[in-house]
């Protein structure tokens, strides 16, 4: 195990390496720079504007400086907001979309697990039809629209939920809920297969005929099974809740670490959109690493490639 883990954080280091230089060339290949929006901007303050931020050197030197910016994890000041530091940025906003993503992780495996199982135990009868049918509309309606729908007949005429902000719990229900809608649906139908197919096995067959309950075997034998393709969709889950997050954030004005990536994009704000992405990079990547280890936990018949035996 502990080879494999040290074989994937070796993996890890190359891919983040690989992120830092597309996003640091990308930014190079983009047209204007993060001063040409200025109106009335004189020529000798832009200079000096670029000069402070190193946009004046040679193009390996900022990649060189970048890459040790990466390495000290120090991305600098903000190129937008004065006086705010990228660092200070994520460590402020971060804790908000973090609460907010695993909010709604709870709620998609939560109920998505729950939504697939009853499928799987009343099949083709209409607990089955109702399930299935959540699972497609959350499925193939997209997260910012059902944010819309939400704000306005839940907040906005029902007057349940507050519209927008983040000042307490009942601000986080109706976005965790539009970012966690889809994924449940995705979790529900991956549930009800698995379940399906682990219920005409023969140890399901034989805790039946030992005079087991429906639910009591759902519990103590097919669940935990049909459970390592709901594993498997964590690191997508992990991926979707992130970037989901940022439209989310936008919608609901939370004052999270995805708005600040959106809006550093349009302001073109390079040290807040470089710093933002190797922050997201390295929790996706871990996200990805840690739902591996957790294929051998649930299911120790699972060996990792690399792993001592």
């Amino acid at each position: 195990m502990l080879k494999y883990i040290l074989k994937r954080l070796g993996y890890i280091l190359i891919a983040l390496y690989l992120i830092v230089t597309a996003t640091f060339f990308l930014m190079q290949l983009a047209p204007g720079s993060p001063f040409a929006s200025e109106r009335d901007f004189p020529p000798q303050i832009e200079a000096q504007l670029n000069a402070k931020y190193g946009l004046d050197n040679p193009w390996y030197i900022q990649y060189k400086d970048y890459l040790i910016d990466t390495v000290t994890f120090d991305f600098g000041e903000s190129m937008k907001y004065k006086g705010r530091s990228t660092n200070d940025m994520i460590t402020e906003s971060f804790p908000i979309s973090l609460t907010l993503g695993i909010e709604a992780m709870l709620l998609s495996v939560g109920f998505g697990i729950l939504l697939g199982v009853i499928a799987a135990l009343y099949h083709n009868k209409f607990p089955d039809y109702l399930a299935s049918t959540i699972a497609v509309l959350g499925i193939s309606v997209p997260s910012f629209i059902l944010a819309g729908l939400m704000q306005y007949f839940i907040a906005f005429k029902l007057d349940l939920l507050p519209v927008s902000g983040w000042k307490g719990f009942q601000y986080s229900i109706l976005p965790a809920f539009a970012i966690a809608i889809t994924h449940m649906g995705f979790i529900a139908k991956l549930t009800r297969s698995s379940m399906l197919e682990q219920s005409s096995s023969d140890y399901v067959k034989m805790a039946r005929a030992k005079g087991l309950g429906k639910w009591t075997t759902v519990f103590k034998h097919t669940l935990r099974n049909a459970l390592l393709p709901v594993v498997t969709y964590l690191g997508p889950l992990t991926a979707g809740v992130v970037t989901g997050s940022f439209i989310i954030e936008q919608i609901f004005a939370i004052p999270g670490l995805g708005k600040h990536f959106v809006t550093s994009i349009t302001n073109r704000d390079y040290t807040v959109i470089m710093g933002t992405t190797v922050f997201y990079s390295i929790i996706l990547l871990f996200a990805v690493l840690i739902v591996d280890i957790l294929y051998s936990v649930i299911d120790p018949r699972i060996k990792l490639k690399g792993a001592k035996k």
